[in-house]
């Protein structure tokens, strides 16, 4: 293939899930459906957290900043994909495919350190419940979302400014529905070893450390259980943690489902599908999740609607 530097590429071609035309209306409104819900949901949680003074406290403060990082990752990848298929136009323009870029990782990374950041919280609050205040105070909490901010820009900045440096060949069809780093690194026709490196040494340092501290807070939440003599203050503390640990489940699960389906299967469409899973079906569920089994925030949801 005749390579093109990086400044002639005017756009790429995203691909999407099937390339079915029957199969398009339909998945524009179970698109549709699911980001207006996702939307709804995580805005409902973001009102009801900022409405209701029971609910300032570390663990809705870091839930509040997870629904609004839902609702921006969700932002990020469905409403150009709706758009490509009312369209029937399935291009994206070189600067859009790498903000796009930019932004997934942004806010991918950003909700993998806030799963970890309310482990913590919630270690600090049943393992040392007197010094709870002391330790997770409004510093501490404006903190740690500041710096998983930072960290979670510079990282996604590196990589984009890493492919805006690749060259791409005539073929620049990307089989998904949004600008995965990985594959935009595929199409270059120039060397990707050192993107390739990059890319998964961050990956793997940067979930390896958020998992370690869940692994590591669960790991004492769980010794401190055991140590309780009251079966209801078991009860208490273990469905306090009962909803972080589906989300968590939800959010890792997923992520490494499309790592397993993209190592077992030659197929980017495949992969495609499966990645659907990771950027929108943690952020339709995560309300939920939290709403449903959360009795503070079922009765302020219920205080809204009213």
């Amino acid at each position: 293939m005749e390579p093109r530097n990086h400044t002639d590429v005017s756009e790429f071609l995203l691909l999407g899930l099937t390339d079915d035309p029957e199969l398009q209306p339909f998945l524009f409104c179970l698109f549709l459906s699911m980001y207006l819900v996702t939307l709804l949901g995580n805005l409902l949680i973001i009102l009801a957290v900022s409405s209701d003074s029971h609910l300032h406290t570390p663990m809705y403060f870091f839930l509040a900043n997870l629904s609004f990082t839902d609702i921006c990752l969700s932002t990020t990848t469905i409403p150009k994909m709706l758009v490509n298929i009312q369209a029937q136009n399935q291009s994206i323009t070189y600067t859009g495919c790498l903000t796009q870029v930019c932004f997934v990782l942004t806010f991918a990374c950003l909700e993998n350190f806030l799963l970890a950041a309310m482990a913590y919280d919630r270690y600090v609050a049943i393992c040392h419940p007197l010094r709870y205040t002391v330790i997770m105070n409004p510093q501490l909490c404006g903190l740690l979302i500041l710096l998983s901010l930072y960290i979670s820009i510079v990282d996604a900045l590196l990589h984009s400014l890493m492919v805006s440096q690749l060259s791409f060949c005539i073929d620049l069809e990307i089989p998904h529905f949004f600008c995965e780093l990985a594959q935009v690194i595929k199409l270059a026709c120039s060397d990707t070893l050192t993107n390739t490196i990059l890319a998964n040494f961050m990956a793997s340092m940067l979930g390896g450390i958020s998992i370690f501290g869940i692994i590591f807070s669960y790991t004492k939440i769980l010794s401190s259980l055991l140590r309780m003599p009251s079966a209801g203050r078991k009860y208490k503390a273990f469905s306090t943690c009962g909803s972080h640990l589906l989300v968590v489940s939800l959010f890792y699960g997923t992520g490494l489902g499309v790592y397993v389906s993209s190592a077992v299967t030659d197929s980017s469409r495949n992969t495609a599908v499966a990645s659907v899973m990771y950027t929108v079906v943690p952020q339709l569920m995560n309300p939920f999740i939290y709403s449903l089994r959360n009795r503070d925030m079922k009765e302020a949801l219920r205080k809204i609607i009213r």
